[in-house]
């Protein structure tokens, strides 16, 4: 059996292939090449350049063969235009799930049959195995792709590094991708990756772990989207916690997730997250009468699931004199709803949560975006991570930004379940109830989530840590 892996000069993807060596597999090396111009990092270099070299060493003391291929084209096609479109329309994309989707197991995957290879293998820290009965066997299905025949039923499961796992940037893989793939070091965890490269005197041992966009390094973000998306001025609103009390969407949000906790007592709105380490988990106890969640009509749910609007919020001037002579100016009269506090660049350059940037000082609390308004080229923030705009309970995927890693087990019109899911990565998987309905896919939380951002991925898992599927926010 021959495996290519794909190295790319970390520690991980080394040890990946070092594994599959000493196991007796015939491996090969492949590095790809996916970005060119160094102009947008912030170490401005070509970072790949000592990445390719370090992952040349790596297999020369491997003693496996090492190829070089260029993916450039196909990623600034796939994943970079991407993203310039989500930003463009508002959304914040993830393009190291779609690197993942795209690139790393497709185009690269088909360079490496080129080259004789019956697998690939990746440094990602997540587990793979097949469906078995209650005696044992595989359990076998018809194969959708290809020539036909039968196939296992692949399943991908968290890696058993709590800290490392990155099941979740491989939310979008099909079956047809997974019955290739291998994760040699999903079973491991980092200190003893980091442990076996030093005792194999690997060149990538004590190489840190990448940062930024995925081949693309760590970039200003702004800088890097000015190179398609066009500056445009305008406003930062804050909003106070006063709108919210006479907001009629949000008291119906309330009234809603009223009627369907299990006491029928006030539900609470905002989370109680500080960090991805702090903060609600997925312990606790679920507040909500299942009955009554499964009796919400499709309104109630969109009324759920729907960005809070702030288009009502205006401000009014007023003219005064000023100074000894008395100089006529303009200036924003009093608004008990928010206040205008800053100026910004364009609001496609901001994301839901974001701190960071903002450049808004006189403030006790750290200033958070909680909404982006693309058409009027507004930003909403609000003061503190319990900000009433940052929270919600409920989040909607549209049918068509559905994906099933287990086609075998996708949820039907009317059907109802209880799921683990994450909306970023890292975040603590969350116990939440899944509504499937002719339109979308609705997830109601336990609790409430900070920071749900359109254009990210929810993603959700069984109660044994397996991937199920995952949608676009």
């Amino acid at each position: 059996m021959k495996i290519c892996v794909g190295l790319s000069g970390g520690v991980d993807s080394s040890v990946a292939a070092l594994l599959l060596k000493r196991q007796g597999y015939d491996v090969f090396g492949l590095f790809m090449q996916n970005w060119h111009d160094a102009s947008t990092t912030l170490h401005g270099e070509c970072e790949w350049e000592e990445d390719r070299f370090v992952a040349e060493m790596v297999a020369r003391k491997i003693g496996i063969p090492f190829y070089f291929v260029d993916l450039s084209k196909e990623y600034r096609q796939k994943v970079v235009d991407y993203m310039f479109a989500e930003y463009a329309a508002g959304r914040t994309p993830n393009p190291d799930v779609l690197c993942n989707r795209e690139i790393k197991f497709a185009a690269f995957w088909e360079t490496a049959k080129k080259l004789g290879a019956d697998y690939v293998a990746t440094g990602h820290y997540c587990r793979k195995d097949t469906l078995k009965d209650e005696n044992g066997q595989e359990v076998m299905v018809p194969k959708t792709w290809g020539d036909g025949g039968m196939t296992p039923v692949y399943r991908i499961f968290e890696g058993s590094d709590p800290n490392k796992d990155q099941s979740y940037f491989l939310c979008q893989l099909t079956q047809e991708q997974l019955s290739t793939a291998l994760f040699p070091i999903g079973d491991i965890c980092k200190p003893e990756v980091r442990r076996l490269a030093a005792e194999a005197d690997l060149p990538s041992a004590d190489k840190k772990d990448s940062q930024g966009i995925c081949f693309v390094g760590k970039v200003d973000l702004p800088t890097f989207l000015k190179q398609k998306l066009e500056a445009k001025e305008g406003d930062v609103v804050e909003v106070y916690p006063a709108f919210y009390e006479q907001s009629s969407q949000y008291q119906e949000i309330a009234e809603i997730l009223r009627s369907i906790s299990i006491d029928g007592t006030e539900a609470d709105m905002i989370s109680s997250y500080i960090s991805e380490t702090k903060g609600a988990g997925s312990e606790g106890v679920c507040r909500w009468d299942m009955e009554k969640v499964a009796g919400l009509s499709d309104d109630q749910l969109d009324c759920l699931s729907r960005e809070i609007d702030y288009s009502s919020i205006h401000f009014e001037t007023e003219t005064y004199r000023s100074g000894r002579k008395h100089v006529k100016k303009t200036r924003y009269k009093e608004n008990p709803f928010a206040k205008i506090v800053g100026r910004h660049d364009g609001a496609h350059f901001y994301t839901i949560g974001q701190r960071k940037g903002l450049n808004i000082g006189g403030h006790s609390g750290s200033i958070c975006v909680i909404s982006t308004d693309i058409e009027n080229n507004i930003i909403y923030v609000g003061q503190g991570h319990r900000h009433p705009g940052l929270s919600r309970s409920c989040l909607r995927i549209p049918i068509e930004d559905l994906h099933w890693i287990r086609p075998d087990l996708e949820l039907q019109a009317g059907d109802m379940c209880r799921m683990r899911v994450r909306i970023r990565y890292r975040q603590p998987l969350q116990n939440a109830t899944l509504l499937m309905r002719k339109s979308a896919l609705y997830i109601l939380f336990d609790s409430p989530q900070r920071g749900i951002t359109p254009g990210q991925f929810a993603v959700w898992y069984a109660d044994d840590d397996e991937m199920i599927g995952s949608g676009v926010i």
